[in-house]
């Protein structure tokens, strides 16, 4: 009899769960749909009133900045981590203590990003860049501002991790929104000015993030009560963190490298030209995939508390639900995109640079692979013990760079560079797994058979069925809205059939009969 009450409040538990997650996840989708509509409009304006050299050059410096999240992308993780993971476990004394200790943290490695910054980031752009030199002057302002920036946002990281601990993803919501308004009303004010309009951008840039900074420290301030810093030196608690961030490291350099040298080596192989067709591909890239970040967003801290709370079953049905779930919505928002994408770029940008509309494609398969590495990479973090996984993965995902570099020699298009990613992020993904089931016992088994091999059949079965459609549609406006209409049904259709086992099937009846009966449309 125990067994049983047991069992229906651990079920009561996980469905209260859920709940939660889908509300999150739905206040995220919301904040979600008004950023990609206003960061698209805003790439557009922004790409208009600077023009192809000084967008190319301000993607360029923003990545020579972004370099140093070597160094502070190796605590990020470790302080969203330790929070959660002592939410999980109801240690709420030890809370203040974490925070306390990462914003000391963040701000010695606020100072040493300065100090290494400041001589590295104007030797390249003296020595290194592909840029006309008279815009060299511009470049070293825009570096000092994107430096400032870069500086602010890494104070922000222990609120932020403290709002997506706490589930509070409403306020995650309304202060992405005030960020996202704020970029465009640079745009536009950018748009109309007689000065230097690269330098401009970026100072107006560094005032938006300061902004939106300072709204997540009187949020955090006046919610949390943890959230209250005070000089604190826990040799044991930093020594912990340290070491956990020091195995993180390799796979925060992996990252960085992968994204930001694999833009520096294109701006020295082709030029600013090739990587304004980058940041634009990003920029587009970056709106479709943000409605799978948010997904994770609000299921990343159940995955930590979960393996916390040593639950360890509804952990591993939660990894596999929501990496299924994260590949089938981004791949019904990306296949329009990828089959419409010459269309779509001349649809919404005046003059598309060369090279975009494969970026494009490349970097929505690129984030296709990634969407199952989500839920492993927060599980295997949740343990603490990353050592082994970070050596492996780490390693190599570093060989984008000297792979990438090897093949731009030879003579290979830019876009290279993102296929080499392609192929080492599958790699990545077996290991990870491997890893897993080493450390946890993880099902890889039934993982690959539910998750990973139902979604290449899905999408192998919806490509093979739009394509000859594509094909015969004419390329005008109403073609366009009938490709997109006819592919999100086939999507939908293909990922119902061939993607869902019955359980998910189950709950997509729940769900529609819901809304239907909700709308009046079927009676109860």
């Amino acid at each position: 009899m125990l067994f049983y009450r047991n069992r229906i409040r651990m079920e009561q538990d996980n469905s209260v769960k859920s709940r939660r997650i889908a509300k999150n996840t739905l206040m995220l989708y919301v904040r979600m749909f008004v950023l990609m509509l206003v960061g698209l409009y805003t790439s557009r304006v922004v790409l208009n009133a600077l023009g192809e050299s000084d967008f190319g050059i301000y993607n360029v410096v923003g990545g020579v900045v972004a370099m140093f999240s070597i160094i502070s992308g190796t605590l990020n993780t470790a302080v969203s981590r330790f929070i959660t993971f002592e939410m999980g476990k109801g240690e709420n004394a030890q809370l203040n203590k974490v925070f306390s200790t990462s914003v000391t943290i963040q701000l010695a490695l606020a100072a040493i990003v300065v100090i290494l910054a400041e001589p590295v980031g104007l030797w390249f752009i003296d020595n290194k860049m592909t840029i006309d030199p008279s815009r060299i002057p511009a470049a070293k302002l825009v570096f000092q501002f994107s430096l400032f920036s870069f500086v602010v946002n890494l104070m922000s990281v222990p609120q932020m991790a403290s709002i997506t601990a706490h589930e509070k993803m409403s306020a995650y919501a309304w202060i992405g929104l005030l960020d996202g308004f704020l970029r465009l009303g640079v745009a536009l004010l950018i748009r109309s000015s007689s000065s230097d309009r690269l330098v401009q951008y970026a100072a107006l840039m560094a005032c938006a993030v300061l902004v939106v900074r300072m709204a997540y420290g009187i949020y955090c301030r006046r919610n949390f009560p943890e959230c209250r810093y005070r000089p604190v030196f826990d040799k044991p608690l930093i020594k912990e963190m340290f070491s956990y961030s020091g195995w993180n490291f390799i796979g925060t350099l992996a990252g960085v490298m992968r994204d930001h040298g694999g833009n520096i080596l294109v701006n020295l192989f082709s030029g600013p030209a090739v990587n304004a067709a980058r940041g634009v591909a990003l920029q587009l890239n970056g709106a479709v995939q943000g409605f799978v970040t948010n997904f994770m967003t609000a299921v990343n801290p159940q995955i930590t508390k979960s393996y916390a709370a040593s639950e360890r079953e509804y952990m591993f049905s939660l990894m596999r639900k929501s990496s299924s779930m994260s590949f089938y919505m981004l791949l019904i928002l990306a296949l329009p995109v990828i089959f419409n994408t010459e269309f779509l770029l001349k649809l919404w940008l005046k003059e598309v640079p060369e090279h975009t509309v494969l970026f494009v494609r490349l970097f929505l398969v690129f984030a296709m692979s990634e969407t199952f590495v989500g839920p492993l990479n927060t599980a295997l973090h949740a343990t603490g013990k990353i050592r082994n996984f970070q050596i492996a993965v780490g390693s190599l995902q570093l060989l984008n760079i000297p792979v990438s570099y090897i093949l731009l020699r030879l003579g290979a298009i830019p876009e290279v560079t993102v296929m080499v990613a392609i192929s080492l992020s599958q790699i990545c993904m077996f290991v990870r797994l491997f890893m897993l089931k080493n450390c946890m016992s993880f099902p890889v088994g039934i993982y690959l058979r539910r998750v990973y091999l139902k979604a290449l059949a899905a999408t192998a079965v919806v490509v093979a069925v739009f394509w000859p459609i594509w094909k015969c549609v004419p390329q005008t406006l109403a073609g366009f809205i009938a490709n997109v209409c006819i592919c999100v049904a086939l999507t939908a259709v293909s990922v119902y059939v061939v993607g869902f086992n019955r359980d998910e099937k189950e709950m997509a009846h729940e769900f529609v009969s819901k809304a239907l009966k909700k709308y009046g449309i079927l009676k109860s």
